[in-house]
């Protein structure tokens, strides 16, 4: 029976041990394993990967655990040292998104690119688990309050090839009103990504929390107001503690929005 990837005994300790650090130094030659795709590293900033293959054409791959092959065994690429030139590998630590970054990695210069997100909460819980990765890309996560106005937003923002911009929306099911404000952008360098909950709350396992389940909260009741009345907290701000308190890693979150989140920095990242 296939496992499911946030299964306890597979969650990060056990990926972070999977593959074997490598520094990435120019003219090592990999094969990137979903493409099988071979060539020699041209440029490694830390979270992209740039293959040139044997007819000279470029390629552009995002860096991740277990992305590429070294002489048939699946590897990890880390930034070049002078330890890893002399043959070990730099002093590495898994973040709580799953990603490997280095123990002396410093902050990068914000970048024009930005995350933006419909709350407070939704940027807070993105910090707890991305906040290493989103520092070492230079990614600035920014609330917005809501998405009504969503087209006119993005147009001042005015994104392009080298200033994007990824949206989380909550609540993103065909027939909602987040699908039909986010099918209203169609400028380019921008992405509408989300998951189907009502609330980014929803998005942290039921199991994390010591719940059986997110209770139904009816149509026209305040949603967090009625969940923390079915469960007993006190009010919200109770709630979005407990919440905040039971995420350590991404596999407290369910999978959408731990999807949503990672193609949002796969496309930000590219912009160079």
């Amino acid at each position: 029976m296939q496992r499911d990837i946030l299964d306890e005994e597979l969650g990060p300790k056990a990926f972070a041990e999977s593959y074997p650090p490598v520094g990435a130094v120019a003219g090592l030659r990999l094969m990137h394993r979903a493409t099988s795709l071979r060539g020699r590293v041209a440029k490694f900033t830390g979270e992209i990967v740039v293959l040139v293959d044997p007819a000279g054409r470029e390629h552009r791959f995002r860096n991740r655990p277990g992305a590429f092959a070294l002489d048939g065994e699946t590897v990890t690429l880390v930034r070049p040292s002078t330890r890893a030139a002399a043959g070990a590998a730099p002093a590495l630590r898994r973040t709580a998104a799953g990603s490997l970054v280095a123990d002396d990695a410093a902050a990068r210069v914000a970048r024009a690119s930005r995350i933006w997100v419909e709350g407070d909460h939704d940027a807070r819980l993105l910090e707890r688990v991305w906040g290493d990765d989103l520092r070492e890309l230079g990614i600035v996560v920014e609330p917005m309050g809501g998405i009504d106005d969503l087209p006119r937003m993005v147009d001042d923002f005015g994104p392009g090839a080298h200033r994007r911009l990824a949206v989380l929306v909550d609540h993103l099911v065909p027939g909602s009103k987040e699908t039909r404000t986010a099918a209203a952008v169609t400028r380019d360098g921008v992405v509408v990504l989300g998951h189907p909950y009502v609330d980014v709350w929803q998005c942290v396992r039921p199991v994390a929390l010591g719940i059986a389940g997110w209770p139904e909260v009816p149509r026209g009741e305040d949603w967090k107001v009625g969940v923390c009345r079915r469960l007993g907290w006190s009010d919200p701000r109770d709630g979005w503690r407990r919440v905040l308190s039971a995420v350590d890693t991404f596999a407290d979150l369910e999978p959408e929005l731990v999807g949503a989140v990672e193609r949002a920095l796969d496309f930000l990242a590219d912009a160079g």
